[in-house]
């Protein structure tokens, strides 16, 4: 009974913090966790210092990056990409996108993409929903594939606390980059074929008539300072050392050592190295950096992270025993459900980083087989379940055809299907994989 009601105070926390937003979900985390332990006697655990440092640092470098206009490249050639096939546009976007995910290690990019998806989906006569809708759902997807995102190492580092020391990065990108590149390509061609044509819609015909569809707006095509090329070599060598470091374990260990260093300090030793190297070679505007998207999207996933992974954490772990007695056995049995939890929980948490950090450690608690695990992780990709994220709102509003919605149910909307789709397909192909690697 008495976990019942500690369980009903978590939630409640994230419901309120869910409800004003933002850092409130950090907040209301804090606020949870102080009543879980004056009230109920629950021992707070160590914070997620780890993945608020590896959030810290990642940012830090890419916002040093998008200072000097490094990421204005990335977008560029993207845009590239996706011109060079304005018919297929629902299916390269989406990929697209994963891919600028990938390297940057935040679906923020994708802010930078939707204009342009708009753009070639309006001037090639194609709707724009399974492109906008795709492109930022599958930003969100490549956040488990991306070797220096926080879900990422907080993954990592679960594993080593957990006594799997021996699963590191390398086995983890085995399994979810394949497997969410594939969810990716495959759930955006199935959703190209839903949706009426403009030509034969008639709500946007309607619209058309009515004069309330506008035309993509002219973006920018300043030219960049030559240091913004630099940035991005810089930056994409910090993630070729930190990709070769989780392969390769022995190119952790320092001299005169016999234990490899953990790559959560890896990373963020890299990831920092990398803002010096920009600070030194493409001379940035430290206002700027402190001033970016990047850097003001770091501070909202940090307090996130700090609060709800907090409280969670110290919830698990004092009530572990009746998890394992209540749980136990139906995860032995069918632990394919944990994945129903994982996406249950990324929706109202809105953060893949937060939800791994505070729910994957059930998965552990259960002891369900770490390469499921690890199976399930795209799974915290839901984000789009509900339709609050900044991804999904700036597609609505960037899709000035009106094609891509938000219905009055509220979960009736344009990602509800890519996004399903792309995480259940996801997930089936890693358990897939999970099958021949493990």
């Amino acid at each position: 009974m008495v976990t019942l009601i500690e369980l009903a105070i978590v939630f409640l926390a994230i419901f309120m913090g869910v409800r004003h937003g933002g850092l409130a979900l950090g907040f209301w985390g804090g606020l949870g966790l102080i009543v879980l332990a004056v009230v109920f006697g629950v021992f707070p655990t160590a914070p997620p210092i780890d993945v608020m440092l590896i959030i810290l640092a990642v940012c830090t470098a890419a916002s040093c990056m998008e200072a000097v206009g490094g990421l204005d490249i990335l977008v560029r050639f993207a845009a590239k990409i996706i011109r060079a096939k304005p018919k297929m546009v629902g299916v390269v976007a989406p990929v697209v996108s994963f891919f600028l995910t990938f390297f940057a290690g935040t679906g923020n990019a994708v802010y930078a993409l939707l204009p342009v998806v708009y753009e070639v989906s309006y001037n090639a006569g194609v709707r724009p929903e399974p492109a906008m809708a795709g492109t930022a759902v599958a930003g969100q997807v490549g956040i488990t594939a991306s070797p220096i995102a926080a879900a990422m190492a907080a993954m990592i580092g679960l594993f080593a606390q957990n006594g799997h020391g021996d699963i590191g990065l390398g086995q983890i990108l085995m399994i979810t980059f394949p497997a969410c590149l594939i969810g990716v390509i495959l759930g955006s061609i199935i959703c190209v074929f839903f949706g009426k044509d403009l030509k034969n819609d008639p709500a946007y015909q309607a619209r058309l008539k009515a004069g309330l569809v506008l035309p993509p707006e002219k973006l920018s095509d300043r030219k960049l300072p030559p240091q913004a090329a630099w940035s991005v070599l810089i930056f994409f060598g910090a993630i070729v050392v930190i990709v070769l470091a989780g392969f390769f374990p022995n190119l952790r260990v320092l001299p005169g050592g016999t234990k490899a260093v953990g790559m959560a300090l890896v990373i963020e030793a890299v990831m920092l190295a990398a803002g010096a190297f920009m600070m030194l070679f493409c001379k940035p505007d430290v206002k700027k950096i402190v001033k970016s998207p990047v850097m003001e999207a770091c501070v909202v996933s940090i307090t996130c992270v700090f609060g709800v992974a907090w409280m969670s954490d110290s919830f698990i772990a004092a009530n572990k025993d009746v998890f394992m007695q209540v749980a136990g056995s139906l995860a032995q049995v069918a632990p394919w459900l944990f994945t129903f939890i994982l996406a249950g929980m990324s929706a109202l948490l809105a953060s893949q980083g937060a939800t791994t950090r505070a729910i994957m450690p059930l998965g552990f608690a259960l002891g369900i087989n770490p390469w499921y695990l690890i199976a399930m992780f795209p799974a915290v990709n839901c984000l789009f379940i509900l339709p609050t994220t900044g991804p999904a709102l700036a597609a609505v509003g960037m899709d000035r055809s009106g094609t891509t919605y938000i219905g009055k149910y509220i979960l009736n909307h344009s990602f509800q299907l890519p996004g399903l789709v792309m995480v259940a397909i996801s997930v089936v192909t890693a358990f897939g994989l999970v099958s021949f690697f493990a």
